[in-house]
């Protein structure tokens, strides 16, 4: 490998996005996320589908707001604010709007 690609490797190394490295969001709060999802999965598990998308849904939507009101000093950092906001906001009404239109037609 010549210097000259050898120098481009680094450059590019270093010009890499932040994906979901230490510098963004808290670990500790995106920790109980998960063992938030780890005990609707239970929840669901044991037959009660409407408290596990409550679950989620509550959890998604509260991501949202919280980084909404926090912006940059928020725990739950994926990308922008507008991003996260949109996204946690949308899943958790997209998931209550999925579960309860398939109650209907059953």
């Amino acid at each position: 490998m010549s210097s000259h690609e050898s120098r481009n490797l680094s450059e590019h190394k270093n010009s890499h996005p932040f994906v979901s490295e230490s510098h963004e969001g808290n670990p500790v709060f995106e920790w109980a996320v998960g063992v938030i999802v780890v005990i609707s999965g239970v929840v669901a598990w044991l037959g009660y589908h409407m408290a596990a998308t409550v679950i989620i849904s509550v959890a998604a939507m509260f991501c949202a707001v919280l980084r909404l009101i926090l912006r940059e000093r928020s725990p739950w950092k994926v990308r922008s604010v507008a991003f996260d906001t949109f996204i946690g906001i949308a899943l958790g009404l997209g998931l209550l709007i999925t579960y309860f239109s398939i109650r209907l037609l059953l």
